[in-house]
């Protein structure tokens, strides 16, 4: 699940990005206002944490901006600022939730996967595909009950067919959903991926869509 970090301070958001890589996210980190809106416009994130004292343009500019632009991608605000007015003014531009800091790593971490449930429109927790279960905070998958062994890779290619059961991903749209900045993709990285999860899973879910790309079917 890749995510956008805006975070100014270097410490703090070092932190961040290392401890929500160790939780599963990939995560990209921009450290001003200006880039933060570049990427939340051209960039395909499953979500955004967003501080509001940024530098260049302000957390709370850079939200009205996106919002304005119909770009839909869940913001959890991440701030110091923790009067109530500057909250009101927040979910009133479009955050999704406002957290002040300091904040629980695991607890951020479950607030990220919530938003991210209820933008796919996901009620419980796991998510459910006929005999397949996936567990995004434990991260684990299994099938009529048993537990399958997976790849961080493998996992998160899964949790991103899961989310969008229905819908076709292309390839570039996984990889985004894969791989945050600095990786080098190979050009039959997904496919490898695919053929390796449809092999462990043992099942026609994954369906490929020639010349699109895939897809997790919905059980009738």
């Amino acid at each position: 699940m890749r995510i956008l970090l805006a975070e100014d301070d270097p410490m703090l958001g070092d932190g961040l990005r290392a401890g929500l890589r160790q939780l599963g996210f990939q995560v990209d980190w921009v450290r001003d206002g200006l880039a933060a809106e570049h990427e939340l416009a051209t960039g395909d994130y499953a979500a955004a944490v967003l501080d509001l004292g940024l530098p260049l343009k302000d957390g709370l500019d850079v939200l009205q901006a996106v919002r304005a632009r119909k770009i839909s991608t869940p913001v959890l605000v991440l701030t110091a600022r923790d009067a109530v007015p500057d909250r009101i003014r927040g979910l009133d531009l479009g955050a999704d939730d406002y957290v002040i800091k300091p904040v629980d790593l695991h607890e951020l971490g479950a607030r990220l996967r919530s938003l991210v449930r209820r933008a796919h429109g996901q009620i419980q927790d796991t998510l459910q595909c006929g005999a397949l279960q996936l567990d995004p905070a434990g991260r684990q998958v299994s099938l009529n009950g048993l537990p399958v062994l997976l790849s961080t890779r493998e996992f998160d290619l899964l949790h991103a067919l899961m989310l969008n059961a229905g819908r076709v991903m292309s390839r570039e749209q996984l990889e985004q959903q894969l791989y945050s900045w600095g990786y080098e993709v190979e050009s039959n990285t997904i496919e490898v991926h695919i053929h390796h999860l449809r092999r462990k899973l043992n099942n026609e879910l994954i369906q490929t869509v020639r010349g699109v790309g895939y897809t997790m079917l919905r059980p009738a």
